[in-house]
């Protein structure tokens, strides 16, 4: 099991310059969780393809079904005071602290293709890459 970023998941879901890596992933570890926020972060990513890429909504909300049925039974909520206490100790967002905090609680990697939380975070996050380097 991972913890996925919200990039992760577009990237299976959305043709990218990411698309392969994060397809590779699916295939190594296909058992991925996702804090609730998930949803809200990819709405908004879907809504900047919608308004600035051409996306059509009908497409959009195709990417939004494919993309809740791969999360359906793997979301959790998270706990605001670690969430606070994440971002006291590293320089991070809310928003990347409720990834960390989930995958701190599961015990588990978050694999992310952002280098700066992976450099903040190192004891938890890895990157998309270095996760796919590591010995299964």
């Amino acid at each position: 099991m991972i913890v996925a970023d919200v990039n992760l998941l577009a990237y299976v879901l959305i043709k990218g310059e990411h698309t392969e890596t994060a397809s590779a992933i699916l295939v190594r570890d296909p058992d991925w969780a996702f804090p609730y926020l998930w949803r809200f972060e990819f709405r908004n990513i879907l809504a900047m393809l919608i308004q600035h890429r051409g996306m059509r909504p009908e497409h959009a909300l195709l990417v939004w079904d494919n993309a809740t049925s791969l999360a359906r039974q793997r979301e959790f909520s998270t706990d605001p005071n670690v969430i606070f206490n994440l971002v006291t100790r590293y320089p991070i967002t809310a928003y990347d602290a409720e990834y960390v905090a989930l995958a701190k609680h599961l015990r588990v990697p978050l694999v992310t293709f952002d280098r700066k939380l992976v450099g903040s975070a190192a004891e938890t996050a890895i990157s998309a890459e270095g996760f796919l380097r590591r010995k299964p």
